[in-house]
């Protein structure tokens, strides 16, 4: 079973992903940007496995690319506290 199958899973894998990233003593900008990053590619790439995949995949598609940031920073903070610690 892969983390995109379910939801918290993968809420959890981000979580445990950003406070590795943290630890390592990676800036706020740069954890923004790679989520960026890994949103993006996950919307061009990767078929959505659950709801709330399509959803962001779906607001992905219409959205420039200041409101990608956006949606990838807050998929940081919702994620923050995530994790299998």
């Amino acid at each position: 079973m892969s983390v995109l199958d379910n939801w918290q899973q993968w809420k959890d894998f981000l979580g445990d992903r950003l406070n590795q990233a943290q630890n390592s003593g990676m800036s706020k900008e740069v954890v923004n940007d790679l989520a960026y990053q890994i949103g993006d590619y996950l919307a061009k790439q990767v078929e959505p496995k659950n709801e709330q995949e399509k959803i962001l995949a779906d607001l992905w598609s219409v959205a420039s690319p200041e409101e990608q940031h956006a949606i990838a920073s807050m998929m940081v903070k919702l994620v923050q506290n995530d994790g299998t610690h």
